[in-house]
């Protein structure tokens, strides 16, 4: 029986468009706008798109679709740091987009993926998830912003977060995509059988997962915590411009929260990153006014401070800081944030911009796991909980390690002052949602500006600030021993899809070579 003929591609400048378009999708698939559904527009487009032949012609196309989201996503480096980063960040992380329209193109070398069939639903989504895995690893310990699976914390498909975490939601969520661009070619060839299912293939994913059940029952007790968003004046890049404002912004506000309970009831106070823009183990006042807030309040509090050693550097550090006895607990930042809170290629970046010597001090990065215990005499008994700081909540390692190793709750601190208005926070809280329904376990974002949030177990956001504002949230946080399956699986999901991706390029590769060598050969010769 002859084989059918492929679907026809769309022209050039057609390609161009439809991917500028998906990309434009996918940034409102994601926070402020928020429309989840997007997302498979977006696969989709993108998908269509690349149905030319040419490696690197489909290697501009997915340029092309990266370039419509990552300046668009990624606006708030601006504010932060200014042009010349948030134009270098942006295309840098375009070209993994580029880079998995030419692994697509060497793909279909594959003779089951050369015409647009069926199998291209598992095999693009393969290639998607292996390159978001690749991005979020390198280099300089990779970008995870912009995952597919961040923007589905309100989809049903996020429910899937507890099972296979990142990797497993990006994966459905392409799968749902392709699918439907390969109805898009279907239809325009007037294929209703292969229409009809494909689109019915497309909805059963996208709605399964609503029976996937989130657990937010207290295993182990409740902890009971006060936050800390205690302001500043000057919103941006200047934020902190005004020596020790945000330190006495946030030792106001833990007074504050006495308005709200009594000295005693609560277990944990936690201020957010650079909370104390002095380190209290340095300067001695500092720490006497942290312990007389500690004592008034009738509970250790969590402090995000910076240290510097003599040995030269820095440390981004949470300290958890007890009335009587000063610093219980420590934590450092594993991930500092190359180019914005370190420079690598310092001597080669400054030709291109300036505003690197803004960072003088380069941070060092800490070696611990982002876990610390908190005794409870309320409770009778330590408590270990997760101390992940800013940026950190997108790297899947570093929530997910500090969870296997004891973590009944999740605490983000984080800094969003120098983002300015701008959905970074958002974007950072739609993460510490995802966090939560991956882990199964509570979570509380603090930030100095905000937004601040208490998340349950299910990434129900129970409790929220505004930006720029003074404010203190308290909360019962359910405490939960129970390790998800994808807390369990680690790294290994995001590592299969890399190889899997790898393996379908090298197939491809082989195939094409296969079938050139073929057609070379005279006729008659074996």
């Amino acid at each position: 029986m002859p084989r059918s003929s492929p679907p026809p591609a769309p022209g050039r400048i057609l390609s161009l468009v439809l991917a500028a378009a998906g990309g434009g999708a996918l940034f409102l698939a994601f926070p402020d706008a928020d429309v989840w559904g997007l997302v498979f527009v977006a696969v989709a487009l993108l998908y269509v798109a690349l149905q030319r032949r040419g490696t690197w012609w489909n290697g501009l196309v997915g340029l092309v679709f990266g370039l419509a989201f990552f300046p668009a996503h990624l606006w708030w480096s601006d504010v932060a740091a200014g042009v010349v980063a948030w134009l270098a960040l942006s295309v840098a992380s375009a070209l993994f987009l580029g880079l998995l329209g030419v692994a697509w193109g060497l793909a279909r070398g594959l003779r089951p993926l050369s015409r647009a069939g069926w199998w291209d639903a598992l095999a693009f989504p393969v290639l998607f998830t292996g390159v978001e895995a690749f991005r979020s690893a390198w280099p300089w310990g990779g970008f995870p912003w912009g995952r597919l699976a961040f923007s589905q914390v309100d989809s049903p498909i996020g429910r899937l977060a507890p099972l296979g975490g990142t990797v497993l939601v990006s994966f459905v969520v392409a799968v749902v995509g392709t699918l439907l661009g390969i109805v898009t070619l279907r239809a325009v060839r007037l294929r209703l059988v292969g229409v009809v299912v494909g689109t019915a293939a497309a909805f059963v994913l996208v709605v399964a997962p609503l029976s996937v059940g989130l657990d937010v029952l207290p295993q182990a007790g409740q902890l009971k915590v006060g936050m800390v968003q205690g302001n500043v004046s000057k919103p941006g890049a200047s934020a902190f411009d005004n020596a020790g404002e945000v330190l006495r912004n946030h030792l106001s506000g833990t007074y504050d929260l006495l308005d709200h309970v009594q000295p005693g009831d609560l277990d944990m106070v936690i201020w957010p990153e650079n909370g104390s823009d002095y380190d209290p183990q340095q300067y001695a006042d500092v720490g006497q006014a942290i312990t007389e807030a500690a004592q008034a309040v009738g509970a250790p509090i969590l402090v995000g401070a910076q240290e510097y050693p003599k040995t030269g550097g820095r440390y981004n550090v949470s300290l958890l800081w007890d009335p009587q006895k000063g610093v219980i607990d420590r934590y450092v930042k594993q991930h500092p944030v190359p180019f914005g809170e370190y420079i690598p290629l310092r001597s080669f970046v400054r030709h291109f911009s300036s505003s690197v010597e803004e960072v003088q001090t380069d941070m060092l990065p800490g070696h611990d796991p982002a876990v610390m215990t908190l005794p409870s005499a309320r409770l009778g008994r330590d408590v270990p909980f997760s101390t992940v700081i800013c940026f950190e909540v997108a790297y899947d390692s570093i929530v997910e390690q500090s969870v296997r190793l004891g973590s009944e709750v999740l605490v983000v601190q984080t800094n969003n002052a120098s983002f300015g208005y701008t959905a970074e926070s958002t974007q950072q809280l739609a993460m510490t949602r995802f966090r939560a329904m991956e882990t199964g376990r509570a979570a509380v974002q603090a930030s100095t500006v905000g937004v601040s949030a208490v998340v349950s177990p299910s990434g129900v956001v129970l409790q929220r600030t505004g930006l720029f504002e003074p404010a203190q949230l308290t909360a019962d946080l359910p405490l939960r021993t129970d390790i998800t399956p994808a807390v369990r699986a680690g790294e290994w999901p995001a590592r299969a899809a890399a190889a899997l991706a790898a393996l379908l390029v090298v197939g491809g590769m082989i195939g094409s070579l296969r079938r050139a060598r073929q057609r070379r050969r005279l006729p008659g010769e074996r």
